[in-house]
Protein backbone atom coordinates (compact mmCIF):
# COMPACT_ATOMS: atom_id res chain seq x y z
CA UNK A 1 0.00 0.00 0.00
CA UNK A 2 2.95 2.37 0.95
CA UNK A 3 3.25 2.93 -3.67
CA UNK A 4 0.13 4.10 -3.93
CA UNK A 5 0.84 7.81 -5.83
CA UNK A 6 -1.37 10.90 -5.35
CA UNK A 7 -1.46 13.67 -7.40
CA UNK A 8 -3.70 17.24 -6.30
CA UNK A 9 -5.36 19.92 -7.60
CA UNK A 10 -7.31 22.46 -6.66
CA UNK A 11 -11.20 21.54 -5.86
CA UNK A 12 -12.92 23.52 -8.45
CA UNK A 13 -16.21 24.82 -6.31
CA UNK A 14 -18.38 24.70 -9.52
CA UNK A 15 -17.53 21.41 -10.79
CA UNK A 16 -16.94 19.44 -7.89
CA UNK A 17 -19.57 20.36 -5.83
CA UNK A 18 -22.07 16.82 -6.79
CA UNK A 19 -18.76 15.01 -6.14
CA UNK A 20 -17.89 16.70 -2.84
CA UNK A 21 -21.55 16.25 -1.70
CA UNK A 22 -21.83 12.81 -2.00
CA UNK A 23 -18.79 12.99 0.17
CA UNK A 24 -19.56 15.06 2.79
CA UNK A 25 -23.20 14.16 3.29
CA UNK A 26 -22.28 10.50 3.91
CA UNK A 27 -22.87 9.37 7.33
CA UNK A 28 -19.28 8.46 7.32
CA UNK A 29 -18.64 11.89 7.25
CA UNK A 30 -20.27 12.73 10.02
CA UNK A 31 -17.31 14.43 12.16
CA UNK A 32 -17.67 16.92 9.18
CA UNK A 33 -20.90 17.35 10.73
CA UNK A 34 -22.24 18.74 7.42
CA UNK A 35 -24.82 16.32 6.93
CA UNK A 36 -27.75 18.19 5.91
CA UNK A 37 -25.96 19.96 3.43
CA UNK A 38 -27.78 20.56 -0.01
CA UNK A 39 -25.04 20.87 -2.81
CA UNK A 40 -25.88 24.31 -3.55
CA UNK A 41 -24.01 24.54 0.38
CA UNK A 42 -21.38 22.78 -0.59
CA UNK A 43 -20.77 24.78 -3.84
CA UNK A 44 -21.08 28.06 -1.68
CA UNK A 45 -18.97 26.95 1.03
CA UNK A 46 -16.23 25.55 -1.51
CA UNK A 47 -16.39 29.14 -3.16
CA UNK A 48 -16.13 31.23 -0.45
CA UNK A 49 -12.91 28.62 0.83
CA UNK A 50 -11.35 29.20 -2.66
CA UNK A 51 -11.23 32.75 -2.38
CA UNK A 52 -10.36 32.65 0.89
CA UNK A 53 -5.87 33.68 1.29
CA UNK A 54 -6.42 31.49 3.93
CA UNK A 55 -7.71 28.43 3.01
CA UNK A 56 -6.90 26.13 0.18
CA UNK A 57 -9.14 23.13 -0.94
CA UNK A 58 -7.53 20.45 -3.31
CA UNK A 59 -8.64 17.62 -4.54
CA UNK A 60 -6.41 14.03 -4.12
CA UNK A 61 -6.18 12.06 -7.25
CA UNK A 62 -5.33 8.68 -7.87
CA UNK A 63 -4.93 7.84 -11.41
CA UNK A 64 -6.34 11.07 -12.32
CA UNK A 65 -9.40 10.55 -10.56
CA UNK A 66 -10.55 12.07 -7.39
CA UNK A 67 -10.03 9.55 -4.44
CA UNK A 68 -9.63 12.30 -1.77
CA UNK A 69 -10.19 15.88 -0.31
CA UNK A 70 -7.97 17.66 1.30
CA UNK A 71 -8.30 21.29 3.47
CA UNK A 72 -5.58 23.43 4.48
CA UNK A 73 -6.01 26.68 6.16
CA UNK A 74 -3.98 29.23 8.47
CA UNK A 75 -4.83 28.39 12.43
CA UNK A 76 -3.60 31.75 13.22
CA UNK A 77 -6.82 33.60 10.62
CA UNK A 78 -8.81 30.35 10.64
CA UNK A 79 -10.56 27.44 12.60
CA UNK A 80 -8.19 27.76 15.81
CA UNK A 81 -8.21 31.38 16.37
CA UNK A 82 -8.11 31.95 20.16
CA UNK A 83 -7.86 28.70 21.03
CA UNK A 84 -4.11 28.24 21.10
CA UNK A 85 -1.24 30.50 20.42
CA UNK A 86 0.25 29.78 16.33
CA UNK A 87 3.57 29.75 15.75
CA UNK A 88 4.73 31.15 12.29
CA UNK A 89 5.43 28.18 10.24
CA UNK A 90 1.76 26.45 11.68
CA UNK A 91 -0.65 25.38 9.26
CA UNK A 92 -4.26 23.41 10.01
CA UNK A 93 -5.22 20.22 7.87
CA UNK A 94 -8.66 18.31 7.20
CA UNK A 95 -8.97 15.67 5.13
CA UNK A 96 -11.51 13.41 4.03
CA UNK A 97 -11.86 9.85 2.53
CA UNK A 98 -15.02 9.21 0.92
CA UNK A 99 -16.92 6.09 1.85
CA UNK A 100 -16.52 2.71 -0.67
CA UNK A 101 -18.29 -0.40 -0.42
CA UNK A 102 -14.66 -1.80 -1.37
CA UNK A 103 -12.36 -0.78 1.19
CA UNK A 104 -8.66 -0.85 0.52
CA UNK A 105 -6.44 -1.62 3.50
CA UNK A 106 -3.74 1.32 4.53
CA UNK A 107 -5.28 3.29 1.65
CA UNK A 108 -6.70 5.96 4.29
CA UNK A 109 -3.42 5.81 6.12
CA UNK A 110 -1.37 6.44 2.77
CA UNK A 111 -3.96 9.30 2.09
CA UNK A 112 -2.72 10.99 5.13
CA UNK A 113 0.59 10.50 4.47
CA UNK A 114 0.16 12.04 1.11
CA UNK A 115 -1.11 14.82 2.67
CA UNK A 116 1.36 15.50 5.11
CA UNK A 117 4.01 15.10 2.63
CA UNK A 118 2.40 17.70 0.32
CA UNK A 119 1.94 20.45 3.22
CA UNK A 120 5.84 19.67 4.00
CA UNK A 121 6.56 20.41 0.43
CA UNK A 122 6.08 24.35 1.24
CA UNK A 123 9.39 25.10 3.15
CA UNK A 124 7.42 27.70 5.24
CA UNK A 125 5.43 24.70 7.16
CA UNK A 126 7.26 23.85 10.04
CA UNK A 127 4.16 22.40 11.95
CA UNK A 128 0.73 20.92 10.94
CA UNK A 129 -2.21 21.11 13.30
CA UNK A 130 -5.04 19.68 13.85
CA UNK A 131 -8.22 19.46 15.40
CA UNK A 132 -10.50 16.36 15.46
CA UNK A 133 -13.53 15.85 17.30
CA UNK A 134 -12.83 13.86 20.49
CA UNK A 135 -14.81 11.36 19.69
CA UNK A 136 -13.54 10.30 15.93
CA UNK A 137 -10.70 7.74 17.55
CA UNK A 138 -9.88 6.24 13.78
CA UNK A 139 -8.68 9.60 12.70
CA UNK A 140 -6.63 9.66 16.41
CA UNK A 141 -4.84 6.53 15.49
CA UNK A 142 -4.10 7.69 12.01
CA UNK A 143 -2.83 11.04 12.99
CA UNK A 144 -0.48 9.39 15.57
CA UNK A 145 0.76 7.01 12.98
CA UNK A 146 2.18 10.28 10.85
CA UNK A 147 3.74 11.80 14.11
CA UNK A 148 1.00 13.78 16.03
CA UNK A 149 1.07 14.29 19.38
CA UNK A 150 -2.17 15.36 20.91
CA UNK A 151 -1.70 18.39 23.32
CA UNK A 152 -5.06 19.41 24.68
CA UNK A 153 -8.95 19.02 24.56
CA UNK A 154 -10.16 22.36 23.14
CA UNK A 155 -14.11 23.64 23.14
CA UNK A 156 -14.79 24.82 19.67
CA UNK A 157 -18.30 26.04 18.70
CA UNK A 158 -19.39 23.17 16.86
CA UNK A 159 -17.24 20.79 18.64
CA UNK A 160 -15.11 19.73 21.37
CA UNK A 161 -11.55 18.61 19.60
CA UNK A 162 -8.49 17.20 20.62
CA UNK A 163 -5.39 19.77 19.61
CA UNK A 164 -2.32 17.77 17.88
CA UNK A 165 0.79 18.90 16.41
CA UNK A 166 2.84 17.42 14.25
CA UNK A 167 6.26 18.35 12.59
CA UNK A 168 8.03 17.78 10.13
CA UNK A 169 10.76 15.96 11.97
CA UNK A 170 7.67 13.77 13.51
CA UNK A 171 6.48 13.09 10.63
CA UNK A 172 9.50 12.30 9.19
CA UNK A 173 10.45 9.89 11.66
CA UNK A 174 7.13 8.73 11.67
CA UNK A 175 6.74 7.92 8.30
CA UNK A 176 10.38 5.92 7.91
CA UNK A 177 9.79 3.96 10.85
Amino acid sequence: MTDLTFTFRPVDPLEDAELLHSWITHPKAAFWMMQDAGPKDIERAYTEMAADEHQQALLGLRDGAPAFLMERYDPAHRELVGLYEPRPGDAGMHFLTPATDTPEHGFTRAVITAVMARLFEDPAVERVVVEPDVRNKAVHALNAAVGFVAEREIRKPEKEALLSFCTREQFTKAVSA
